[in-house]
C-alpha cells in the first residue's frame, strides 16, 4: 500500500492568548500544497515493525510519528507487525507539517489496510494525540484551525486557479524558538472572514504573527518573501513556524532566479 502525505501551508496565523500548561491558542487557516513524502506500508516478513527512512537523512527513533501512530493503533486494535518506508522530500524545520502529515497518513493507511472502520472524527481524535497539525491531514482540505491547532472547521476557500510555489531557506527554525519571540495579542479581525477578501488585499489584512521575531533573527527568510513579491506575487508568507516561504501567483512563474536565496519547490502533479 502506497500513500502521498502531502505538505500545508498557512494563510495567516494569529497567536492569541496562552494557557497556564504552557500551550498557545492560535487562529490559523491550513491549507494543502502539493508537494509529497511517499510512504509505503507492507506486512512485515520478521516478525517486527520496521521504519526505513529514505531521501533525507533522518534519523529512525521512537519519536518519529510514523511509529507513534502504528504503536496507537496497535495498542488499541492489536494489529500485526508492519514495515513502513518513508521517502523524504518534504523539507524539515520549514512549517510545512511534513511530519505530521506522515503520522496522519500511517493512521488513515492502517484503518484501511486492517479495515478498522474508524470515522474521520474517530481519526482526528488519534491524530491529536500525535501533534496539534496532525488532525488536519486527515481530511486534508482547507480548514480554519484554532484552539491549540486542533479544532478544526471546513473552510472555502479554493486557491486551484492560482499557482502556488514555495522557496525553503537553508536555516532551520524550531517551534520552540519560534514561540519565545512571540507576545499573544487577540486577533485584529476574524481570519476566517479575512480570507474571503480578493487575495491581493491579503498582504493588507492577514500576518503570520511568527514573522516579526523570525525575520529579525533569520533576515535571509524576509528576503525570500520580499523576493516572491518583486516576481509578482499576490500574497507571500511564512508557513508556521517557519522557514519556507509561499507565494501565490495568478499563474506559473520561473523562480529559478531565486536559487540563491533557497531551495524553490514547485507544486507536484499526481
Amino acid at each position: 500500500m502506497i500513500a502521498y502525505a502531502n505538505a500545508k501551508i498557512n494563510i495567516g496565523l494569529n497567536i492569541t492568548a496562552k494557557r497556564g500548561d504552557g500551550y498557545h491558542l492560535l487562529q490559523t487557516v491550513l491549507y494543502p500544497f502539493p508537494l509529497y513524502d511517499i510512504i509505503e506500508l507492507r506486512d512485515a516478513t520478521d516478525g517486527r515493525t520496521s521504519l526505513r527512512i529514505t531521501g533525507m537523512d533522518l534519523p529512525v527513533d521512537e519519536n518519529n510519528l510514523c511509529l507513534k501512530a502504528f504503536r496507537l493503533l496497535r495498542d488499541r486494535f492489536d494489529l500485526p507487525d508492519v514495515q513502513i518506508h518513508l521517502h523524504k522530500q518534504i523539507p524539515f524545520g520549514a512549517g510545512l507539517g511534513g511530519g505530521s502529515a506522515d503520522g496522519a497518513f500511517v493512521l488513515k493507511m492502517l484503518n484501511d489496510k486492517f479495515q478498522l472502520q474508524l470515522s474521520w472524527t474517530e481519526l482526528e481524535v488519534e491524530a491529536a494525540k500525535l501533534g496539534a497539525d496532525c488532525p488536519f491531514f486527515i481530511q486534508n482540505v482547507p480548514m480554519y484551525a484554532e484552539g491549540i491547532g486542533t479544532t478544526l472547521s471546513p473552510l472555502a476557500l479554493d486557491l486551484s486557479n492560482r499557482f502556488l510555489v514555495l522557496v525553503k531557506p537553508a536555516v532551520h527554525v524550531s517551534t520552540a524558538e519560534a514561540y519565545r519571540g512571540i507576545v499573544p495579542q487577540p486577533a485584529p479581525a476574524p481570519l476566517r472572514d479575512l480570507v474571503q477578501l480578493p487575495i491581493q488585499d491579503w498582504k493588507y489584512y492577514i500576518k503570520n504573527d511568527f514573522e516579526d521575531g523570525i525575520f529579525d533573527q533569520y533576515p535571509e527568510i524576509r528576503a525570500v518573501k520580499l523576493a516572491l513579491y518583486e516576481k509578482g506575487a499576490l500574497y507571500a508568507a511564512m508557513s508556521g513556524s517557519g522557514s519556507a516561504v509561499y507565494g501565490v501567483f495568478t499563474k506559473r512563474v520561473d523562480l529559478s532566479s531565486l536559487a540563491g536565496l533557497g531551495q524553490v519547490y514547485y507544486p507536484v502533479v499526481l
